[in-house]
């Protein structure tokens, strides 16, 4: 792999993980536009780089909130704390669910599809418009609500079905304040995507270092986590001042144009 492909698809990782765009269905479509030349050791472990190098930008952005829930578990007094791990917790059950059972089968259904993709980010834009046009309410993080973002992030194993859009929408449209989804929306991914890193690392026996660019491996990592960074920041911004309607024309158009050329055999 060429060291400005490492950096393009680092970049590309650590945008679309954050931005409600859909990372696994960009990266389908930057593969498909770059070529894959990877065999599928070298690809697994390009990919387990730049989740790591997403999860690490997450970890850093949040440090504070991070801490504070750790600390709020040793304190009896701190009940506010307690519960937003248990929301957490409750919020992954979805995911570990399908990622456990249906995750191969989801794969292989979509792997190069790129009509299917286009199709998922069309779902993609109506859930970011309806987040963006839905009245405000003043709903918390409960045990329930956080099981039904939940279902958004399990949802959102299909490539072009953005994770941090549908959870972040899920959440704005049963009444959570925009910035408190945004941020319980990132937070409640960093153990998924780590646990998705050592699940994929099992399934497949292990990491392949030999033969590998290892100078590539860092570029990606480098770009993943500064636009991981970026994004981060951006996202919340965006999601407080009610704009996630500019990711839904993108959206729109990003599935109309791949959806063209897909039948059309460009």
């Amino acid at each position: 792999m060429e060291y400005l492909e490492s950096i393009i698809l680092g970049v590309v990782q650590g945008l679309t993980e954050f931005l409600p765009i859909s990372s696994s269905g960009h990266l389908e479509i930057s593969k498909a536009i770059l070529g894959n030349d990877l065999s599928n050791k070298e690809s697994l472990l390009f990919t387990i780089v730049l989740h790591f190098a997403t999860a690490l930008s997450t970890l850093f952005f949040f440090r504070k909130d991070i801490l504070n829930i750790i600390l709020g578990l040793f304190d009896s007094n701190n009940k506010e704390s307690k519960n937003f791990s248990i929301s957490i917790l409750i919020s992954m059950i979805p995911a570990v669910f399908v990622g456990l059972f249906f995750e191969d089968f989801i794969n292989s259904f979509f792997d190069g599809n790129l009509i299917l993709v286009g199709c998922m980010l069309y779902i993609t834009a109506i859930l970011l418009y309806l987040s963006d046009v839905i009245k405000l309410k003043t709903n918390e993080v409960t045990f329930k609500n956080s099981f039904i973002i939940g279902l958004s992030q399990a949802i959102a194993i299909l490539p072009g079905i953005s994770r941090s859009g549908a959870t972040i929408a899920t959440a704005v449209v049963i009444g959570i304040d925009r910035e408190k989804a945004a941020r319980f929306s990132f937070i409640m991914v960093i153990p998924l995507i780590f646990g998705s890193m050592f699940k994929s690392i099992i399934d497949n026996g292990g990491l392949e270092f030999t033969n590998y660019n290892l100078i590539s491996v860092l570029l990606g990592f480098i770009s993943a986590f500064i636009t991981g960074l970026l994004a981060c920041k951006w996202m919340i911004s965006l999601v407080k001042k009610s704009k996630l309607y500019y990711f839904s024309i993108y959206c729109f158009i990003v599935g109309s144009i791949i959806i063209y050329y897909s039948f059309n055999g460009i």
